[in-house]
């Protein structure tokens, strides 16, 4: 069951080495990211899944201990899932839901040789910011959806990660439009501020049923990373009757980011 879920933005400039001189303009996004890590944490979950938007050879499960890098950023700064493999085999480590079903790489519209990769720019940046503030509460597991994933397909792969062990956090990445000025990667779109802004209003009241029902056609042509991640977020959450909090609500290069926290 679904007892907390941190939802942070995933451009590679949260990570200081990328953003370089840029760095600072982060910073609060950083601090909120932190809390909502944190919330995680209290909630003492059995396992962590990390959700986040990838391309097509990106989609489906990644295993504790996958290797990500931000050298396709320019950046030789490389960064592992929850703990390396080879910390992993200490049998002091409780498994989780022993013998239960893993992540389906079905749900997230995977190919079938889902495994073995590097992960993809979104659970890189999530790594990056499990390091950064010590994760060590709970295994991690990731999960990238494909932009196309349709809603229905969202929810029930969010329903099956709410049901992988008894206490289930999820940490989910994504960013809201790239449209909300005339220099963001999507140019300027009327739409974009309305819609993010409902976005908002909804992770922060943990409303699943405005999550569910997200215009997905919009989404898409804002430019919007994080709808399938969030609908994903939203059948983890069903039932689970947690409450929410907006921590950060800002579009400094005219892309929307949100930090929110679920408990």
């Amino acid at each position: 069951m679904l007892v907390a879920a941190a939802v942070c933005p995933c451009p590679p400039l949260l990570v200081p080495d990328v953003a370089a001189g840029a760095a600072p303009e982060l910073d609060a996004a950083r601090a909120a990211c932190t809390d909502a890590l944190g919330v995680l944490a209290a909630s003492r979950p059995d396992l962590l899944v990390v959700v986040g938007p990838a391309d097509e050879s990106g989609r489906g499960p990644y295993p504790e201990g996958t290797r990500g890098s931000f050298s396709g950023f320019g950046v030789d700064l490389g960064v592992c899932l929850g703990r390396p493999a080879a910390a992993r085999l200490n049998p002091d480590r409780a498994s989780v839901n022993p013998g239960g079903a893993s992540l389906n790489p079905d749900a997230a519209g995977a190919s079938p040789d889902a495994s073995e990769r590097e992960l993809p720019p979104s659970l890189a940046v999530a790594a990056w910011l499990l390091e950064r503030t010590g994760w060590s509460d709970a295994p991690v597991e990731g999960l990238g959806v494909g932009e196309p994933l349709e809603a229905e397909r969202c929810v029930r792969a969010g329903e099956h990660i709410g049901g992988r062990a008894g206490r289930v956090a999820v940490l989910v990445m994504g960013d809201a439009s790239a449209c909300r000025t005339l220099k963001a990667p999507g140019y300027l779109d009327e739409r974009a501020a309305d819609f993010d802004a409902e976005v908002a209003r909804a992770l922060g009241a943990a409303d699943v049923a405005a999550l569910k029902s997200l215009d997905t056609s919009l989404a898409y042509e804002l430019k919007v990373a994080g709808r399938a991640p969030w609908q994903v977020l939203a059948g983890a959450a069903e039932g689970a009757g947690l409450g929410g909090a907006l921590l950060y609500d800002d579009a400094p290069y005219g892309v929307g980011y949100l930090v929110a926290a679920w408990s």
